[in-house]
């Protein structure tokens, strides 16, 4: 069945906003920086094969602060070298955000930043177009696989672009999350069958079983307050509420038994704990590492 409901992300600005109410209610970006500091250094120190030059496709970049984490801790484990950086954003305001952050960071001049104001389709669509060569020896795809079609042919294609000692790095909401069973519950009132937006760790990894594909799997545990979606009327509250079911004004565009359904199943044990008054979102992610295709 397909969803009547409107997608959020046909909405920039309300994704945006409400996509920054989520960073701020939850400890995503942190859970992600304790993994770049602590685990991708030695995912990283193979890469490159004693290049003095790295190439670097990153995904989904959004506004950039994840993205230069990361090529930092890329040049501590490979000092001096060069890395072409090529952004993939259809955001025009978090390619403008991204732009920005680079301004004002310096020594940054090692990178050189190629932007593409392109999804990821269309991005495979360019470079197959252009016949382009280059391989890549880190490509991150961060919480993006929700926005393509098809994730496996998505991956498989990135996966190709590697470089002989590359890593492929994805990281999606895990399919132990609140989110994995919000969407095993809810997938057909609340997804748009254009795109799977629907997608957790758990997905990936049962196509990547199928396929043979070897991968490391790590879990980043974090949460999130979504206490104010409980209060009918809050403007915060509908703002995460869109974000949690990836609906455009979810709380009044939702028939009220479905609206009423969500909020029971966001509450339950499955998905959150309720501490000191508030209600608190199992946001754990999952993390994905490959080598490149045999």
């Amino acid at each position: 069945m397909t969803s009547p409901l409107r997608s959020l992300v046909d909405d920039d600005s309300r994704y945006l906003k409400s996509f920054q109410l989520f960073l701020e209610r939850s400890s995503e970006h942190q859970c992600m920086q304790d993994f770049i500091h602590s685990t991708l250094p030695d995912i990283l120190a193979s890469i490159g094969d004693g290049s003095s030059h790295l190439n670097v496709i990153g995904v989904g970049s959004g506004a950039g602060e994840i993205d230069l984490e990361m090529i930092t801790q890329l040049r501590l484990k490979h000092p001096g070298v060069t890395v072409d950086n090529e952004v993939v954003e259809p955001s025009s305001q978090q390619l403008h955000n991204y732009k920005v952050l680079v301004s004002q960071k310096p020594d940054l001049d090692y990178i050189k930043f190629t932007w593409n104001k392109m999804t990821a389709t269309e991005f495979e669509e360019h470079w197959k177009a252009k016949k382009i060569t280059k391989q890549a020896d880190f490509i991150h795809m961060i919480q993006m696989l929700y926005y393509v079609k098809d994730p496996g042919a998505t991956l498989s294609f990135f996966q190709s672009l590697l470089h002989k000692n590359g890593k492929l790095l994805v990281i999606l909401v895990s399919g132990e999350s609140g989110w994995g069973k919000l969407w095993r519950t809810y997938r057909n009132q609340l997804s748009n069958s254009q795109i799977s937006q629907c997608v957790t760790t758990g997905d990936i990894k049962n196509f990547l079983d199928s396929k043979g594909v070897k991968y490391q799997n790590y879990e980043l545990p974090s949460q999130m307050d979504i206490t104010e979606c409980f209060t009918e009327g809050d403007e915060k509250g509908e703002l995460l509420l869109d974000f949690l079911t990836e609906v455009f004004d979810f709380s009044k565009t939702a028939p009220s038994e479905l609206k009423a359904a969500v909020l029971e199943l966001l509450r339950h044990p499955d998905c959150s704990v309720e501490s000191d008054g508030r209600v608190i979102f199992n946001n754990t992610l999952g993390v994905l590492v490959f080598d490149p295709l045999p």
